[in-house]
């Protein structure tokens, strides 16, 4: 079985994930579902083989020593694919993402439109969120191509690995990969402020240090974009506090209340018609919102989104009731996501 012919199937099936594991045939995720193909399954030893032929020696040797690695590569005639390889109870396993080379508009994607106004701005940190496969990467990278077409910037993004190339139009892109250009956000972070920046990208904001100094960045007058995994603005704001020992929060939740000018939170939710579509929650960092994250009441978030949607604010359940009265989603799908919602809020509730 060659790669190439499971990457070709998966371009044909337009899925979004290929899963390679030993002892199970390939599966490959679609619309959101995992669909198992009619192959045999893969001997341990085949995956094996699959894996090491596609990595450099480069790769190879930062798998050996981590147990696993993310990195990207390119298939000619097929396009470029996120590979993050691991090693499972019987041996190695892979997982194969499409990395699209389509430049997406706001209006293709539904984006709500006053992420425009907000990617525009100065200075100031934004953060995109939501759960993994939400289309965090999509988003963000539609953003810098609409900076990158309009504005003269200096855009430096941080990447593991880069996904999306931007080719300098406007603005002057340049993609920075963790393990192979640098050594660790953080450490690109700290010299991309000597390097003449307007717009930060962070691929993540994974660990304490490259929180801070995003957080910093932000407030010395760049416009920083960052990730997390989180369902909502007020999680969103308190895991972002939380990194930070408790001595250190007050003055952590200044900073974030001063520099925060947006949080985006998405999900994809199952089209009517096939495919998926996205639903958005929009906080903005007015007076109302900094004085609440400064004073430790992010529970109230929600009623200020709910009070300012002239300005473009919007809370999801909001945003999925739009997307039914639309015709865009079934009342099924609007009912399971809420009851799903419900259920993490309650597990988040109890921890």
């Amino acid at each position: 079985m060659e790669i190439y012919d499971l990457l070709s199937y998966m371009d044909e099936l337009n899925a979004s994930d290929l899963h390679l594991s030993p002892n199970s045939p390939p599966i490959y995720r679609i619309d959101g579902e995992l669909v198992r193909t009619k192959h045999e399954p893969l001997p341990p030893d085949d995956v094996h083989l699959l894996v090491f032929d596609i990595m450099s020696e480069e790769h190879r040797k930062r798998y050996e020593e981590n147990l696993e690695i993310d990195f990207s590569s390119e298939f000619h005639g097929i396009g470029r694919f996120r590979v993050n390889v691991f090693r499972s109870y019987y041996g190695e396993a892979v997982v194969f993402r499409k990395i699209s080379d389509y430049t997406y508009t706001f209006e293709e994607l539904g984006l709500p439109q006053v992420l425009k106004k907000l990617s525009l701005q100065d200075q100031g940190l934004i953060i995109i969120t939501g759960p993994t496969g939400s289309g965090k990467t999509t988003t963000l990278n539609t953003v810098i191509n609409f900076i990158n077409e309009r504005v003269q910037k200096h855009i430096i993004t941080i990447e593991d690995p880069v996904e999306y190339v931007h080719d300098s139009k406007k603005s002057l892109v340049t993609h920075r990969e963790v393990g192979v250009n640098t050594h660790s956000f953080a450490n690109a972070l700290r010299s991309a402020l000597r390097e003449d920046p307007d717009v930060i990208v962070v691929g993540e904001m994974r660990d304490m240090e490259t929180t801070s100094l995003a957080i910093s960045a932000a407030e010395t007058g760049h416009l920083v974009f960052g990730t997390l995994h989180t369902m909502d603005a007020p999680h969103t704001i308190d895991r972002i506090i939380d990194q930070f020992p408790p001595i250190q929060q007050n003055q952590i939740r200044l900073m974030v209340s001063e520099s925060i000018i947006g949080v985006i939170t998405q999900r994809l939710l199952k089209r009517k018609t096939g495919g998926r579509v996205a639903a958005f929650e929009i906080l903005i960092g007015i007076p109302a919102v900094s004085n609440l994250i400064r004073e430790g009441k992010t529970f109230q978030l929600p009623s200020v989104i709910q009070t300012h949607g002239k300005i473009g604010m919007i809370g999801m359940e909001q945003s999925i009731k739009q997307l039914y009265d639309q015709s865009l989603i079934t009342r099924e799908e609007m009912n399971r996501v809420e009851k799903e919602s419900d259920k993490i809020i309650d597990s988040l509730s109890g921890d």
